[in-house]
């Protein structure tokens, strides 16, 4: 039996109602006469599926197609993108509600917007596709236990994750707020592995195993690396403005150059840079800028227990 309006344990429904919708942000949206439909998280997975087919074709959803690939594909493209552009614009009418201007202004230029937006990750999808196929090289490469590519396109989450991080990432490029980062806490719920979307990562990625691996927004990855399932690659403190409130896009994170490999559990913070072809050890903690070539294990910050071993020399 449902409960009446009339009341419920405590109180009525309308008092509980009356108190939800005085929250402030609710308030304030209310007062504008805001009211429109918010992006949708299920139709932005479903277009994350469909772009990974068309990155891959012939190995997601129907495989054996009569009118050929090519067809396949453009079909899928031209409904995942029609779909894609309306949950643009409902990220840019949500997060942009409150500025001035004609409302028919606003509209128009949010469509137009959300029109180039979709356009421009069309045309980046050929860079992308070559992109994820080197990150699917990095993997068989990079471990011995990979069968196949087939197995690792189909089954590695480091791989499914970072297919949907490079096409957020070309999304927060552009400034489109809200959809880049849904699409990678999608990313973060079935893989365990949390990259932002605003990170920069060069070609050759491999995260190995995975759960529990993180990358901040304004970390920098070269090409060639490989990271191992714990690692995170996180800010070690951040300014505040005079409110208390963080600044926002501050360089904060890490700066990995190429072929550098971060066992599992390695924790580096800050504004380090990690030199080129260095390797941090299980568990370590760096705090502090490594030389290329160097292997660091434990501690590596201000103080403490350090264990650095410089880069080999020749003779």
């Amino acid at each position: 039996m449902l409960i009446g309006k009339a009341g419920c344990a405590g109180g009525s429904i309308g008092e509980v109602v009356d108190q939800l919708c005085a929250n402030p942000m609710v308030a304030a949206r209310q007062a504008a006469g805001v009211g429109f439909e918010p992006p949708s998280r299920a139709a932005l997975i479903d277009v994350l599926e469909g772009l990974r087919s068309a990155l891959f074709p012939g190995y997601f959803g129907l495989v054996q197609m009569t009118e050929g690939l090519s067809f396949h594909v453009g079909s899928i493209l031209e409904e995942k993108l029609r779909h894609l552009q309306e949950q643009i614009l409902r990220g840019l009418v949500f997060a942009h509600w409150g500025e001035e201007g004609a409302p028919e202004q606003l509209r128009d230029q949010n469509e137009a917007r959300a029109a180039a937006a979709t356009r421009h990750l069309l045309t980046r999808l050929p860079e992308l596709q070559r992109l994820v196929l080197l990150d699917v090289e990095a993997a068989y490469a990079g471990d011995p236990a990979a069968m196949s590519r087939d197995e690792i396109i189909f089954s590695y989450p480091g791989v499914q994750a970072i297919i949907q991080h490079r096409i957020a990432h070309e999304l927060y490029l552009l400034h489109i707020p809200l959809i880049p980062r849904i699409m990678s806490e999608h990313s973060h719920s079935l893989t365990g592995i949390d990259i932002h979307p605003g990170a920069t990562i060069g070609e050759s990625f491999f995260i190995d195993h995975g759960t529990g691996v993180v990358i901040g927004e304004t970390c920098e990855i070269g090409r060639n690396v490989r990271v191992y399932q714990g690692a995170t690659l996180g800010a070690k403190s951040f300014p505040l403005d005079a409110h208390g409130q963080p600044i926002k896009g501050v360089p904060r994170h890490p700066i990995v150059e190429d072929d550098v490999i971060i066992y599992s559990g390695a924790t580096i913070l800050g504004r380090t840079r990690l030199g080129r072809g260095s390797i941090i050890g299980a568990n370590a903690w760096v705090t502090r800028d490594v030389d290329p070539g160097a292997i660091v294990t434990r501690y590596h910050g201000e103080s403490g227990d350090l264990r650095v071993e410089a880069p080999a020399t020749d003779g």
